[in-house]
């Protein structure tokens, strides 16, 4: 057997972290060597998540002395603004990164500045850095160096819309996505609006005047259709652990059968599923697996298109489409420790 990937991952700690380890611990060809955290070092993996007990032997590190410049890849399950620091210094010793932040997910430095509030450490990698959607950018994805993951909402969204924009049978300025996540997308980190007597038996917007996902999913919208987008987009906080549910508003511009345009695009896509003409996906239907599904409605016939699109925010929406993107990057099937059946109930 050919040697395996020697992978690290920084910031192990963090609920798409262990997510991360989840997926590779029972991946074929990768090798965990480093998982770090400044603040855990030294405890086993397994303390802190019991869930992997038995597959996970190692400890947390400090990343000083992790030895991530030995990786042939570091995925970074980090906060905004970690990955950019450290990025250059791996590259420069042929280490391949995998940001799950948003660090590289916006071309336009100026922009990204602007949403973040913090000025980009490496901004001249912004435009070599590759969008990881692999339905849209599979053959950029083969070759890149540093791989931006997509958000859990834009990938949910941008999903929804791709068939459509890239038919160009919409009315690509006037989109709308409403959108819920469950509360894990907001990260471990102790807040007040995700404790469970906040959170629990609730339901909010949020975000409405500007999300930092905002710029991502209309760049992307942007490529898919050939021209800029108007987009309003607004998250909804509601009482899961996991689970996006996005309903997207498109006004047709063609007569076209959406149920056949949707099942073309996504015949070969093994990780988005279409569902029948009629369905409602339910976030339950995909929990804990890397799967997207996708049902397409046309109300009374009208001239305004609905579609519904559900992911795991920490898989699909994450860890797993991370996972997905290694595949893809390192010439293996793309389906390689992501054959999960989501857990029902």
């Amino acid at each position: 057997m050919a040697d395996r990937i020697k992978a690290g991952i920084v910031g192990g700690t963090g609920y798409t972290g262990v997510e991360l380890l989840r997926i590779l611990a029972l991946h074929p060809d990768v090798e965990l060597v480093a998982i770090t955290s400044r603040s855990e070092a030294g405890m086993p993996v397994a303390d802190m998540y019991p869930s992997l007990r038995g597959y996970i032997d190692l400890k947390f590190s400090d990343p000083a002395n992790a030895g991530l410049a030995d990786c042939d890849v570091v995925f970074f399950a980090t906060p905004n603004g970690v990955a950019m620091q450290q990025t250059r210094a791996l590259l420069d010793e042929g280490v391949r990164v995998i940001d799950l932040a948003a660090d590289f997910r916006i071309r336009d430095v100026k922009v990204w500045e602007q949403w973040y509030s913090m000025t980009h450490a490496c901004p001249e990698l912004l435009q070599e850095a590759v969008y990881g959607l692999p339905e849209q950018n599979r053959e950029a994805i083969r070759h890149a160096r540093v791989l931006a993951n997509p958000g859990c909402y834009p990938t949910a969204v941008q999903l929804g819309f791709l068939p459509l924009l890239e038919a160009g049978v919409v009315d690509s300025q006037h989109l709308i996505a409403d959108a819920k996540s469950g509360v894990s997308g907001a990260g471990r980190k102790a807040e007040v609006h995700t404790l469970f007597a906040e959170a629990g038996d609730n339901f909010k917007a949020y975000g409405v005047g500007g999300h930092r996902h905002l710029p991502e999913i209309r760049q992307g919208l942007a490529t898919m259709g050939g021209q800029e987008v108007g987009l309003t987009f607004v998250p909804h906080l509601t009482p899961l652990i996991r689970g996006i549910h996005a309903t997207l508003y498109a006004r047709l511009t063609s007569d076209i059968d959406l149920q056949a345009l949707y099942e073309q695009r996504y015949a070969a896509e093994r990780f988005v599923d279409v569902l029948p003409v009629g369905s409602h996906p339910e976030t339950r239907s995909v929990r804990g697996s890397n799967q997207c599904r996708i049902a397409i409605h046309r109300p009374q016939g009208d001239d305004i298109v609905v579609i519904l699109s559900v992911i795991d925010n920490l898989v699909k929406g994450a860890a797993g489409q991370a996972v997905q993107n290694l595949n893809i990057m390192f010439g293996l099937d793309e389906r390689t420790g992501l054959e999960i059946v989501p857990l029902l109930p």
